[in-house]
């Protein structure tokens, strides 16, 4: 986990995931529909709900949208997805996680086979990378946001309950154990802060430079899968750029 900046990466494609804004909408509103079919349309009972609804909003998600997904689950719709992970190798050997919500297991299988093998990556075979990534919260405040210096970020971010606090010129990126990654969350909203992002998600135990020369060949692999409509996350060992 050190020296791993999420956020950096983050930043680098937000503009990119901005200009795909109705296709993410698609995939939150089938995330949100699950999480209310599966646990209840009442986020405050339903902490998988209220990550999804929390996600949503930070994707500026109209309200009405995040609505209309509850109340079809609540309609008692017959839609099932099934949730899947794909494991597999990008050019230059780096590991790459693929997170599917599918109502077409064959369809959504063929398509990400296609992205790996049209983009000099390969599909590998279920435990192939999963073990190199940790299930985490993550959780990131801007600094221009906030007049804690590192020391009394520190102290409250370890108060909450968290794992690890890496601090940059621009935000205070935290990251804590899955399990308690939602009591976190509420102390630091509780204590003050602003959250820029937060998020469970996968962090690589280590990272793998992308050779120069396959670094185009790694961004379109990227991109083919992320624009997939079955694809809801896509989890890269990769190391930072700088």
């Amino acid at each position: 986990m050190s020296g791993h900046s999420k956020w950096h990466n983050i930043q680098g494609r937000k503009n990119a995931q901005d200009a795909k804004r109705g296709k993410i909408f698609q995939k939150l509103s089938r995330e949100i529909y699950m999480a209310a079919k599966s646990g209840g349309p009442d986020p405050s009972g339903n902490p998988a709900l209220r990550l999804v609804m929390d996600k949503a909003r930070a994707a500026n998600m109209p309200k009405d949208n995040i609505q209309r997904a509850i109340k079809k689950a609540e309609g008692g719709s017959e839609e099932h997805y099934d949730e899947i992970t794909y494991e597999g190798y990008a050019p230059g050997g780096v590991a790459v996680l693929v997170e599917a919500l599918t109502d077409n297991k064959n369809r959504t299988a063929t398509s990400v086979r296609t992205a790996f093998t049209r983009n000099g990556g390969s599909l590998g075979a279920t435990g192939s990378v999963a073990y190199m990534f940790d299930r985490k919260g993550y959780i990131v405040i801007d600094r221009s946001t906030t007049d804690a210096d590192e020391d009394q970020m520190l102290m409250d971010v370890m108060d909450a309950g968290a794992d690890d606090l890496q601090t940059s010129d621009d935000a205070y990126e935290i990251y804590t154990d899955a399990k308690e990654f939602t009591g976190v969350r509420d102390a630091l909203e509780k204590a003050g802060y602003k959250l820029a992002d937060a998020e469970l998600t996968m962090i690589p135990q280590n990272t793998t430079p992308v050779p120069a020369d396959k670094k185009e060949q790694f961004a379109h692999l990227i991109d083919a899968l992320e624009d997939d409509d079955d694809v809801s996350n896509v989890y890269t060992a990769a190391a930072d750029e700088d």
